[in-house]
């Protein structure tokens, strides 16, 4: 769940909240889940929808202050395959956290997604192009 969570969230905090409230929804819903079988699926779902609900309420807050110092500090510490992988959008970062981190398969991440196996297969190979771009050049 932190992968997926830190894919769309940069601050540990916001991933730390984002998996928390899932938790704390997945619990009270639990009911719903048809198929125990889909339950990893229908958790990591309702992270990704907390993560979006985070994103959007951060798009509300005027931040007071701006401190770069720690922000580029952050930066410093992640490996260059890592960074790459963060110039990406947020889609297609999501889907590679999923299928190489998470290692879902195509078919379940289309199935996440709400989309179809070869728009998360396209997602895949722009991603590829787009990380070997940025490493080489």
């Amino acid at each position: 769940m932190y992968h997926v969570a830190k894919t769309l969230l940069n601050s540990d905090a916001d991933c730390a909240d984002a998996i928390q409230e899932a938790i704390v929804k997945a619990f009270g819903s639990i009911h719903t889940l048809r198929r125990d079988s889909y339950a990893k699926t229908w958790l990591v779902r309702i992270v990704i929808n907390e993560c979006y609900a985070i994103i959007r309420r951060q798009k509300r807050l005027v931040p007071l202050e701006n401190v770069p110092e720690e922000e580029a500090g952050e930066r410093n510490d992640y490996s260059d395959l890592y960074e790459a992988i963060s110039h990406l959008t947020d889609e297609i970062r999501l889907t590679v956290t999923l299928y190489y981190m998470e290692d879902y398969s195509i078919k379940e991440i289309a199935s996440l997604m709400n989309t179809t196996e070869s728009a998360v297969k396209n997602r895949l190979m722009r991603a590829r192009a787009k990380i070997k771009t940025e490493l080489t050049g």
